[in-house]
């Protein structure tokens, strides 16, 4: 049965005052667009009655064109279905990358020109292609996405989907949506112990967003920045990205060394900090380190930002207070993300600002931040409204508190005379240092190759450090794909020495 749609070939000009015929001017459109990759392979032209309508020409007219692309090959009739373009093109159609200068390619006689501050920053970006995409062992920041509550989240979707158009379908509050903003605000108050107010909270898609969004509205070019080393890759990218010079601070079993980073940087303008569950190395940051932390920012005149990226998820012994909780000189800028607590596709987290960056951000977001989507914001505000998401983290900390336990304890029995497993009271992965003089990178690409994600401790670093090992996630597999995991880890070490 044939169908009116197809692709849009808008695109395609007419000009009735060219001595060129109207059909040869579709004809040539049309071929443009396929050799241009605008039609994919195997993609379907509308109806003739329907694209004559759209370039406002006689069917004829397009019947002609298309029986002239027909005869070169390429495009090809189905009886009963419609025109396509042929498959022919899956391999034969020229590439449009052959054509474009690379941006960085000094052979060129007119390279593309990047501005300073990306080409500065490029050489010491870290790639990202390591990033959790589906579940293995031991991949690292991927939640257990099979025992999301998704009946409870389709129904919530629904019902706003079914509500008033203009509030899901039109543009949303830069800020965020005002009853996620409060949701937000109540939860961070009850969980992690932070008094805001619902104004203090903006909606990011998600905490890389934030981190960029920070470092251009408190950065300038060579400002100094603390950061742990190792440390996130994420966030020094996008600080990078704001032309800091970086600072690489050690962390110890307190956390970041502060007064090495004194001794570094007396003057920094910022500091980066994950002190609920340190990425990578899963320590969480002493009362007494957090002091020290605040102190030196207050006494230079510095921000802090506190990545609290995964600590919901705490399954042993109390957890210790937020950065922000502590913070009574209103220097710590606290960043959030609904990635490990509901799922990653969202892509949305906030910050929560000092009252003395309230009136600035208002002013960013509202001059070029566009915000999130609203529907999602929407569900999730139901979601936390309705208790779903309170239900939700204490179920996952019984399930992430079985999974890292049967990663160390099997661990025990299978690597116990390779890796010293680390523990850690709470987040999705902790840290394997290695016992023996091992590559830790030839070992980390040799698993891979099995399927299995370890990353080595010095892809998180900025400066080298004494101990070698590998970041460890548990959370996105259950104990039975732990222990395989393990047991083929094992194989490889054994492999390898």
């Amino acid at each position: 049965m044939k169908h009116s749609g197809g692709a849009l070939l808008s695109s395609i000009s007419i000009n009735r005052d060219s001595k060129q015929k109207i059909s040869t001017q579709v004809f040539m459109g049309i071929r443009k667009i396929i050799l241009s990759e605008g039609l994919k392979a195997g993609e379907r032209l509308p109806a003739s009655r329907t694209l004559a309508n759209d370039l406002n020409v006689s069917r004829t007219t397009i019947i002609n064109a298309v029986e002239r692309l027909i005869s070169e090959g390429l495009l090809e009739a189905r009886l009963g279905a419609g025109t396509f373009v042929s498959d022919i093109m899956y391999e034969d159609r020229p590439s449009l990358l052959k054509k474009h200068p690379k941006s960085n390619d000094g052979n060129k006689s007119n390279p593309i020109k990047l501005s300073k501050a990306i080409t500065k920053a490029l050489p010491n970006l870290i790639s990202r292609d390591k990033l959790a995409k589906e579940p293995r062992g031991f991949i690292t920041g991927l939640p257990a996405l099979n025992e999301f509550p998704m009946s409870q989240w389709l129904r919530l979707s629904s019902k706003n989907l079914r509500g008033d158009r203009s509030k899901i379908m039109g543009y949303g509050h830069p800020f965020g949506l005002k009853r996620l903003r409060i949701a937000i605000a109540s939860h961070i108050n009850a969980s992690r112990g932070i008094l805001c107010d619902p104004k203090q909270v903006f909606i990011t898609g998600g905490a890389q967003h934030a981190f960029q969004l920070i470092g251009s509205m408190l950065l300038n070019p060579n400002d100094k920045v603390w950061i742990e080393n190792p440390g996130a890759i994420g966030a020094r990218n996008s600080l990078i990205a704001n032309g800091a010079k970086l600072i690489p601070v050690n962390v110890d079993k307190e956390g970041i060394i502060v007064s090495e980073g004194l001794k570094q940087a007396p003057d920094f303008k910022l500091a980066f900090v994950t002190p609920s569950h340190q990425q990578p190395l899963s320590v969480v940051m002493s009362l007494s380190r957090r002091f020290s932390l605040l102190v030196a920012a207050e006494e230079a005149n510095a921000w802090i930002i506190e990545d609290d990226y995964d600590s919901e998820f705490h399954f042993e012994g109390q957890p210790v207070p937020t950065l922000k909780s502590v913070d009574t000189s209103d220097r710590v800028i606290y960043v959030g993300t609904f990635s490990k607590s509901i799922f990653p596709s969202l892509r949305i987290g906030f910050i929560i600002a000092p009252v003395g960056l309230i009136e600035t951000f208002e002013q960013v977001f509202n001059s070029f931040q566009s915000g999130t989507v609203t529907h999602h914001q929407a569900v999730i505000a139901d979601f936390m409204d309705e208790g779903y998401f309170a239900t939700h983290i204490r179920r996952m900390r019984s399930i992430y508190a079985e999974r890292y336990h049967s990663l160390k304890d099997l661990s025990e029995v299978y690597l116990s005379e390779h890796l010293d497993i680390q523990p850690t009271q709470s987040g999705l992965h902790t840290v394997g240092y290695l016992k023996q003089d091992v590559n830790e990178i030839s070992l980390s690409v040799a698993l891979d190759k099995k399927g299995i994600s370890a990353l080595p401790l010095s892809r998180y670093c900025i400066k080298a450090i004494e101990k070698k090992g590998f970041t460890l996630g548990f959370g996105s597999v259950n104990p039975k794909e732990i222990k395989s995991s393990i047991i083929i880890m094992a194989g490889t070490f054994k492999e390898q020495l």
